[in-house]
């Protein structure tokens, strides 16, 4: 047996983790409070895949829930605490070889506090949350300082 490829990403209640298994059979997802099980038969080559998840943090297995395609098997995992991120899928530190980050369906959510901000609210509203009050005035710098330096003196005629 080898493991399936995998990739997942994180949201504000759920971790969702997609095994990239073609044609999968006999599928088995299993599902514990701080780990999660997975296999299946896949391809045309009936390679049986396997996983064992030791989990960051812990989920509720009754509220977790998997559905197969055709070309993978998606799994959502009810986070326990909803709230908090998990940097990570795995409990240990350790980089496993056979599963990634999905950046296409990442999402840093811990700073939003409205998800249904479009990208323009989200650029606008941080823009304008940099302050401008206290900024100096630019246009009037000269008229603050009178002091002579010497980039100030009048610049010779080109020839």
């Amino acid at each position: 047996m080898q493991p399936a490829t995998a990739k997942w990403y994180d949201r504000r209640d759920s971790v969702f983790v997609e095994f990239c298994v073609e044609d999968s059979k006999d599928v088995h997802v299993n599902f514990d409070r701080s780990k999660m099980d997975f296999s299946c038969v896949s391809g045309t080559d009936n390679i049986k895949q396997q996983n064992t998840v030791e989990l960051f943090g812990e989920i509720d297995p009754k509220e977790s829930k998997h559905r197969r395609t055709d070309r993978s098997v998606l799994c959502c995992l009810r986070k326990a605490e909803t709230g908090k991120s998990w940097p990570r899928l795995t409990k240990d530190k350790t980089k496993c070889n056979w599963l990634s980050v999905d950046f296409n369906n990442w999402k840093d959510w811990e700073d939003d506090s409205d998800e249904d901000l479009s990208s323009f609210d989200k650029f606008s509203e941080m823009m304008n949350s940099m302050g401008g009050d206290d900024l100096p005035d630019l246009d009037g710098a000269d008229d603050e300082h009178d002091s002579a330096d010497s980039d100030d003196e009048k610049m010779p005629d080109l020839e």
